[in-house]
């Protein structure tokens, strides 16, 4: 069996061919890793398809299929949804490690702080999707005029919206890396954010109303985080410009 490849430290040199090598590699851990959670995704399908309907009303039960391949095709999806999502630690890891030798190493230290951050709110952001936002969002659509509809809903088309608002929901969640990032880049400054208090407010209520589920209770639960995810953002930011300001290169650019 092939070794796992060895991550190169910054400024270290390889040929082209051992870049490719260590490129195929790590593709190769990856697509395994991949397997290996759908595996396991698989096996446990109707304990993962039971968690995805718990936000459906009782009174209109289980997800229906409308064709003879359906049913396993559509616990093939979920699975294979579930598989990259057990293996994302190691892909993006295996993504990492081959671009990290390009980063130097004290802005190695920061990228793995953000990536750490980043999957700590995907997490927090997925939960408050499926505990929050998915229950009240579906209740509603579901109820929405439902004494002029005879209320069906089938299971592909479902578990379609299901990953979308969790991933919708990870991902805005994301929010404070983003901002952090531009800071760091210097393309935005904490100034501007606290001087236009009220404007980030106004984006972050749009984005609110946005997202699934248009009732004023859930929309108002989601503005709630959106609104603190906005000021730590802020105070990220502040910790990344005073360490910025700290550094020899830096300060050595800004003196006369």
């Amino acid at each position: 069996m092939k070794p796992l490849p060895r991550r190169l430290r910054h400024g270290e040199e390889a040929t082209l061919v051992e870049h490719l090598d260590e490129l195929r590699t790590r593709i190769f851990v990856s697509l395994g890793a991949v397997a290996v959670g759908f595996a396991i995704a698989f096996l446990f399908r109707h304990q993962l398809l039971d968690w995805l309907n718990a936000p459906l009303p009782e009174d209109i039960g289980k997800p229906i299929t409308l064709g003879v391949a359906e049913p396993f095709m559509t616990s093939f999806k979920v699975s294979l949804m579930a598989g990259f999502a057990i293996a994302l630690p190691v892909v993006l890891w295996q993504m990492w490690s081959f671009l990290a030798p390009a980063v130097e190493e004290h802005a190695q230290r920061t990228v793995m702080v953000c990536v750490l951050l980043a999957t700590v709110l995907l997490v927090v952001g997925v939960a408050f999707g499926y505990w929050v936002v998915l229950p009240k969002a579906v209740h509603f659509l579901t109820s929405f005029d439902n004494e002029q509809f005879n209320v069906t809903v089938r299971a592909q088309d479902y578990y379609s919206f299901v990953i979308t608002v969790l991933i919708a929901v990870g991902i805005v969640f994301e929010l404070p890396i983003f901002i952090v990032a531009l800071v760091w880049l210097g393309v935005l400054e904490t100034r501007t954010l606290r001087s236009n208090r009220r404007l980030g407010y106004f984006i972050v209520a749009v984005v609110a109303v946005l997202l699934p589920g248009i009732d004023p209770v859930t929309t108002t639960l989601e503005m709630i985080p959106l609104i603190a995810l906005y000021e730590l953002s802020i105070w990220l930011g502040v910790i990344v410009e005073r360490r910025a300001a700290r550094r020899p290169e830096v300060a050595s650019l800004t003196d006369p």
